[in-house]
C-alpha cells in the first residue's frame, strides 16, 4: 500500500481587504502518495499558488483566515507554530518558485544560498555543505559546477537559474516538492528539459511532486492525477488519462481546446475561453463558471457539488449536465474529440 504523505481537507483561505473578503481558496480536497505527481491547473487567480503557499505556511497574516486541514503525515500544518514550520520547510516540504530571478538573492552567490539552505536544516559543517552543493548543481545539469558555484544569479541563464532553484529545493531531500509554474518565461525546449528533470529527480529521491501550472500540456506527460481549479474551487479532478480523454467540465474543455494539436491534418485556430475570471469578493451565484460557460442553463444558478458522475472511480466534476450531455457538448466545444481511450 502506498504511503500517504499529504492530505488537504476542505481548505479555505480568505484575505480581509478594504473592498471585502477575498475567498482565494474556497474548499479544496486532494491527497498525495509517495512517488506520485499531482498536477494543479487553472488560470491566474484561480487559487493554485495560494494553495501551495498555504501548505508551507507562507500565507499567515493577521488579515488571513483558514479553514480545513493540511495534513502532512497526519500532522496538521495549519496548527504548527512558526518555529515548527521552519523545520518543515525545505527539510520535509520544499518549493520551486515560478520566478527564480526574484527568488534568488542577487547580491549573494548561487552556491552560498544553497549552502545556507543546507546548514539551516542539517548538522554538518560549511565545507561538507559546499561539497553537497557542487553535487546538487551537477545533478540538476549545471555544467562546470566547481566554477559556477561561485557565480551570481545574473550570470546564470533563465534555465540555469531554474535548475539552481531545483537544486536548492532538493538540498535536504524533502518528501514533497512543490513546483509553482517552474517553466514560466522559459522557451519550449528548456520547459521540456525542466519538466523531465523534475520527473527524474522525483524517482531518484523517492519523493512526490505537486506541479502547479496554467498549461495542461505541461502536466500531460508526468502527472498521475490532475486537479482543475477555477475561482478558488476544484471543478474537476481525475487521473491524467481520463481527464484528457473524457473531460467532464466545460472549463476543462476550454483549457483542452487551447492546446495546439499535432494530430490534425492542417493548423487550426486555437479556442479561447470568453470573458474573465469572476471576482473572488463578489462571486456569481451558483456555478462560478456560469457567466463564461456557453452551455449554461437555469440549473446552473444553483451550486453543483464535486461528484463522481462517470464510470471512472475518482473522476469528480462540478457540473449539472448528465454524462451523456457532457460528452456530446465536449465534441462541439473542442471541435473534434480525441480518440477514445483504450
Amino acid at each position: 500500500m502506498a504511503e500517504r504523505l499529504l492530505e488537504v481537507r476542505g481548505l479555505k483561505v480568505q484575505f480581509s481587504t478594504e473592498d471585502g473578503l477575498v475567498r482565494a481558496v474556497d474548499g479544496i480536497d486532494f491527497e498525495l502518495d509517495r512517488g506520485r505527481v499531482l498536477g494543479i491547473v487553472g488560470e491566474s487567480g484561480s487559487g493554485k499558488s495560494v494553495t501551495a503557499m498555504t501548505m508551507l505556511g507562507l500565507t499567515r497574516d493577521v488579515n488571513t483566515r483558514f479553514e480545513g486541514e493540511v495534513l502532512y503525515k497526519g500532522r496538521d500544518i495549519l496548527k504548527l507554530s512558526e518555529e515548527e514550520l521552519r523545520k518543515y520547510r525545505g527539510a520535509e516540504l520544499a518549493m520551486i518558485f515560478q520566478d527564480p530571478m526574484t527568488s534568488l538573492n542577487p547580491v549573494y552567490r548561487v552556491g552560498e544560498q544553497i549552502v545556507e539552505m543546507i546548514l539551516a536544516h542539517e548538522p554538518i559543517g560549511k565545507r561538507a555543505a559546499r561539497s553537497r552543493t557542487r553535487e546538487l548543481l551537477q545533478q540538476v545539469g549545471i555544467p562546470n559546477p566547481e566554477r559556477r558555484i561561485d557565480d551570481y544569479p545574473h550570470q546564470f541563464s533563465g534555465g540555469m537559474r531554474q535548475r539552481a532553484m531545483i537544486a536548492m529545493a532538493l538540498a535536504c531531500n524533502p518528501d514533497v516538492l512543490i513546483a509553482d509554474e517552474p517553466t514560466t518565461a522559459l522557451d519550449v525546449t528548456i520547459q521540456a528539459q525542466i519538466i523531465e528533470l523534475i520527473d527524474r529527480l522525483k524517482d531518484e529521491y523517492n519523493s512526490s511532486v505537486i506541479l502547479i501550472t496554467h498549461d495542461l500540456g505541461v502536466v500531460a506527460e508526468i502527472a498521475d492525477e490532475i486537479v482543475v481549479m477555477y475561482a478558488g474551487r476544484a471543478v474537476e479532478r481525475a487521473a491524467t488519462r481520463p481527464l484528457f480523454y473524457d473531460a467532464q467540465h466545460p472549463y476543462t474543455w476550454g483549457l483542452l481546446g487551447s492546446i495546439p494539436r499535432l494530430d490534425r491534418p492542417k493548423p487550426e485556430r486555437l479556442h479561447s475561453i470568453k470573458g474573465a475570471p469572476p471576482s473572488l469578493i463578489n462571486a456569481p451565484r451558483g456555478c462560478k463558471f456560469r457567466p463564461r460557460c456557453p452551455h449554461a442553463f437555469d440549473k446552473c444558478f444553483e451550486e453543483p457539488g464535486l461528484e463522481n458522475r462517470v464510470e471512472e472511480p475518482g473522476h469528480l466534476d462540478r457540473c449539472w449536465f448528465t454524462v451523456e450531455q457532457k460528452r456530446a457538448l465536449r465534441v462541439e466545444t473542442i471541435e473534434g474529440e480525441r480518440p477514445a481511450a483504450a
